[in-house]
């Protein structure tokens, strides 16, 4: 069965209107719907905002019974150059840039108890997208601080959920693919008027990929 962690309720819209319920729980806190879309078993969790209940979501979905993990949604690009406001990127691997025993462990930001690398290589279907590396974090900011240690660190698309949900499905020994598509870009104005301008532009970019990303988790 396919797990699906979804940040906001208008990112989960977009396959929900596509599924067919047979059932609503709750599940460590989260709503957790499960039924079938395009075919695929599916279990959809709305995790809502933020690393501790993007983890929750995914336990919620793997004790629902997932055995692969989809995390899809909107995220912010780092570079007008490698990213474009409605593209769709297929993320390679995931750190999470506000974890830092660094002063402790003398290891680079990101790298979790246990890890030498800081970037948690995630699971890469064979889907026709590019690749991108994403930095997670508690933060929604312009912080010109923030970018520059993300760009630092090598990514180039941001989020708040994704380095979490593949840090869990790492522990679960789980699959973790996870889906991007872009709804600002930093240096382009603010990007919270960017987000709000484009948030719907970017899901229905996403919503015509459903399918094909659904399919290639078989």
């Amino acid at each position: 069965m396919i797990g699906c962690v979804i940040a906001m309720d208008s990112e989960a819209e977009i396959l929900l209107d596509q599924m067919e319920i047979e059932d609503i729980r709750t599940v460590y806190g989260k709503t957790v719907h499960i039924g079938k879309a395009f075919g695929k078993k599916i279990v959809l969790v709305v995790s809502a905002e933020g690393k501790v209940n993007a983890a929750a979501g995914a336990c919620a979905a793997i004790a629902a019974g997932a055995d692969v993990v989809l995390n899809f949604g909107v995220a912010g690009g780092l570079k007008a150059e490698n990213t474009e406001v409605g593209e769709v990127y297929l993320i390679e691997k995931a750190l999470q840039y506000d974890f830092d025993l660094k002063q402790l462990s003398g290891k680079e930001v990101g790298t979790l108890p246990g890890e030498e690398e800081n970037f948690l290589p995630l699971c890469v279907p064979p889907l026709p997208y590019p690749r991108r590396a994403l930095g997670t974090g508690d933060r929604f900011d312009d912080s010109p601080a923030d970018h520059a240690l993300l760009l630092r660190l090598g990514c180039d698309v941001r989020d708040m959920e994704g380095g979490a949900i593949a840090e869990v499905c790492k522990y679960a020994g789980v699959p973790c693919v996870s889906v991007k598509a872009i709804s600002d870009v930093y240096g382009s104005g603010s990007t919270t008027e960017q987000f709000r301008k484009n948030c719907k532009r970017a899901l229905l970019e996403l919503s015509a990929h459903l399918k094909e990303i659904l399919d290639s988790l078989e």
